[in-house]
């Protein structure tokens, strides 16, 4: 199974206990996860969005102050602009927040149940999950040469006509190139491959 059908399947896990939705950020460098995914209402991703919430979102701060988890009614967690009752009116009425990872490529992620607190063991699982999913997308330190090579002309614009001739190669060998450029970094397409490079400073 592929890293990505398994991240996939551990979302669908995810989904079953999280019946409100979720918002998992892996790897967040310099302020942007590598990896985003959510299930929220949309109404309500619209909302944080166009409020800019997210510079108020206790559950950020927090997720960056330590790892672990917490849930969104524990009385020591601060909410002076009171998002949570704003989630609340979108179906988030409960839910927990888990961290984990080094400061550097932190996962913080959210869970909500719009019908009860989330149960202790469903909560651990949920922990054992984001771990799971912050190491299986873990960037790669590197690509190899031949890798690097395809990207970069694919970058600076060139056709995969052209890339293969400047790199003395079939056509077919580029795409084969490319392709396995795109699985080690997990990305669908190689636009994404290229940006993904990039930001890991691999090419």
């Amino acid at each position: 199974m592929s890293i990505r059908s398994r991240i996939d399947v551990e979302l669908k896990n995810l989904a079953r206990i999280a019946t409100a939705g979720y918002f998992i950020g892996l790897h967040i460098r310099f302020t942007s996860p590598i990896f985003t995914f959510q299930t929220y209402d949309q109404r309500w991703i619209d909302h944080y969005t166009e409020n800019g919430f997210v510079l108020r979102d206790p559950m950020t701060a927090w997720g960056f102050s330590r790892t672990g988890w917490i849930r969104w009614s524990d009385p020591a967690l601060l909410d002076p602009f009171g998002l949570f009752k704003e989630a609340a009116k979108y179906g988030l009425a409960y839910g927990a927040t888990v961290a984990c990872g080094p400061i550097k490529s932190r996962t913080i992620a959210s869970f909500a149940r719009s019908d009860r607190e989330l149960r202790d063991e469903e909560v651990a699982k949920i922990e054992r999950t984001v771990a799971r999913l912050h190491d299986l997308s873990e960037p790669p330190d590197a690509l190899t040469e031949a890798q690097i090579e395809a990207l970069r002309c694919i970058a600076g614009g060139d056709r995969f006509a052209a890339a293969a001739e400047k790199l003395g190669i079939s056509e077919s060998a580029l795409k084969a190139r490319i392709t396995t450029a795109r699985n080690r970094l997990m990305a669908r397409t190689t636009a994404e491959a290229i940006q993904r490079a990039k930001d890991n400073r691999l090419i």
